[in-house]
This record gives structure tokens, C-alpha cells and sequence, in this order.
């Protein structure tokens, strides 16, 4: 699996003109991609792995009881919120020509419940999980925070 996180101050995923998940406030935007040989067990590793990223500082808690968070904390730390969105053009392909190819890409049916359980997951842990809708055309919106953006591969 595939996960580019950002760190956002705001995010949110619409659908046909309508909002379909969002946050105000700090928290993270996690677009997911699926490739063949994912499993489940994967899905759990990336949502932990996203989930305890220490890519905010103390200055981002809302609320007053912080002290002694050490200087570089994760969402987990915090409580903040996740907007998950499945992209599979995480896993295009452009090495050869202009034309991306999505071999690598697992198909609808193989990846929307590996996204599934990685949201699953967040929420096992306590996050505010919003998300878009697999599949459909979705537009995301967010403010970057830093900027901070990563790219995670399990």
C-alpha cells in the first residue's frame, strides 16, 4: 500500500458539487492507494504507521493540557482528525512515454475494502475519520500545513 500524508490545517472531499468528509483544525489528509499483493495485515501497518507520525508539534493541541508532550508528536498524540481518500493513480506508472499506466493499481474490488480497513483501523485507534466515496470523482481541498507532505510505502 501507498499513503501520500499531508499535514493540513483544514481538508475536506467532495462528491458532485457536495461535501462528503472534512476537518477544520489541524489534523492529517491521507491519500490511499491499493496494489496487487496488499492485504489486510498491510492496511493495519499503514493506518498505525500514518496514525503515529510525529509530524506535529505540541503547538498544534487544542487543548490545554500538552505540557510535557515532547517536541515532535503524532496525530495519535493529539486526537486530531483524518481525511482518507482512496487514489488509485498512487500506483500509475510513468516511466515509459507520457501516458501513465495503472497496471499496478489493484482493481475496485480488491482495494476498496483494504482502504476500508485501513479507515477501520484509525478508528479502532480513536481518530475522527472522514472520508470520500471509493470510486467516484472526487475534488480534495486542503490548506498544507508547513508545508509537510510524505510519502509512505508498506
Amino acid at each position: 500500500m501507498r499513503a501520500v500524508v499531508q499535514r493540513a490545517r483544514d481538508g475536506s472531499v467532495s462528491v458532485d458539487g457536495a461535501v462528503v468528509g472534512s476537518f477544520s483544525g489541524p489534523g492529517l489528509v491521507v491519500l490511499v492507494g491499493v496494489t496487487h499483493d496488499d492485504t489486510p495485515a498491510v492496511a493495519v501497518r499503514l493506518a498505525d504507521k500514518v496514525y503515529d507520525l510525529r509530524i506535529f508539534g505540541p503547538e498544534h493541541a487544542q487543548q490545554a493540557d500538552v505540557e510535557g508532550l515532547p517536541r515532535e508528536v503524532s496525530a495519535s498524540d493529539l486526537g486530531l482528525p483524518v481525511l482518507v481518500v482512496s487514489q488509485f493513480t498512487l500506483y500509475g506508472d510513468t516511466r515509459k512515454g507520457r501516458r501513465p499506466t495503472w497496471d499496478a493499481a489493484a482493481p475496485g474490488p480488491v482495494a476498496e475494502p483494504l482502504v476500508a480497513a485501513v479507515v477501520d483501523r484509525l478508528r479502532e485507534r480513536g481518530a475522527d475519520v472522514a472520508t470520500g466515496v471509493f470510486g467516484a470523482d472526487m475534488h480534495v481541498a486542503l490548506v498544507n500545513d508547513g508545508p509537510i507532505t510524505l510519502v509512505l510505502d508498506c
